[in-house]
């Protein structure tokens, strides 16, 4: 390519690279103000998206998620955005390093998730059956997000209805929630709901069933956003190397 063309190419690329990582900057932005608001008012986000949320994302906390999410968006957004626009070897150099860092993670999470589902289990059950234990009917978000949980999935607790056994909504009620035995038209109290129809199934399992029967659909969002980011580490690379040549 003559010299005229290699430019216009390198503006050409360029002006992608800025527009596309301000749309991350704006992305991630969006997320965060989102994420502040779920903090701060958790009960408005709930009774606009809770029924719409999907079963996975009201198992975690979805605040801290989204703040997460949108903080690490707006740095990679602003040093993408920034370092294109600056011409700076440096921004770029470190948006490279930062989009490789999530890429090797997600990798690594694929990996783990892949080889290891019976330890993330063992995990999750013992960070979040305490939880239950403790929260569950004190805490109004906490209680609301399970209660939908439950219904929506069709089960009791974690790993099963055992999960609140010396809870304090157990303590308090002396029954198990209303979700676990409603689904089979069983309402406590009751002396020994368990025995009397109460469901099972925990919701880890059912959601991981969700998860499997829609893992093509998982895979392929997975590895477009991969193939997005193998694609943002080349550009930034060859903006790096073009830097040298003008």
């Amino acid at each position: 390519l003559s010299p005229g063309a290699k430019m216009g190419c390198f503006t050409f690329i360029k002006v992608m690279m800025i527009l596309f990582n301000l749309a991350i900057f704006l992305s991630g932005g969006t997320l965060l103000g989102v994420g502040i608001w779920v903090k701060v008012d958790g009960e408005s986000f709930l009774k606009i998206f809770g029924t719409l949320s999907s079963s996975v994302l009201q198992v975690v906390n979805v605040s801290y998620l989204l703040i997460v999410l949108g903080a690490i968006l707006l740095v990679i957004g602003f040093l993408g955005c920034y370092g294109a626009q600056k011409e700076s070897k440096c921004l770029l150099m470190m948006f490279f390093s930062v989009v490789l860092i999530i890429f090797i993670a997600e990798v690594a999470a694929a990996v783990v998730a892949l080889v290891f589902t019976g330890l993330a289990e063992t995990l999750l059950t013992g960070l979040v059956t305490p939880l239950l234990k403790e929260k569950y009917g004190v805490n109004d978000t906490f209680t609301h997000i399970w209660n939908v949980t439950m219904t929506e999935v069709h089960c009791c607790g974690l790993n099963n209805y055992t999960d609140f056994n010396n809870s304090y909504f157990y303590e308090i009620h002396g029954s198990y929630p209303r979700q676990c035995c409603d689904m089979l038209g069983v309402s406590p109290p009751l002396a020994h709901p368990h025995l009397c129809g109460c469901l099972l199934q925990g919701c880890f399992k059912q959601i991981l069933e969700e998860i499997k029967t829609n893992a093509g659909v998982a895979g392929g969002v997975a590895a477009g956003i991969a193939a997005l980011e193998i694609a943002a580490m080349a550009v930034s690379m060859y903006l790096y190397c073009r830097l040298d040549e003008k």
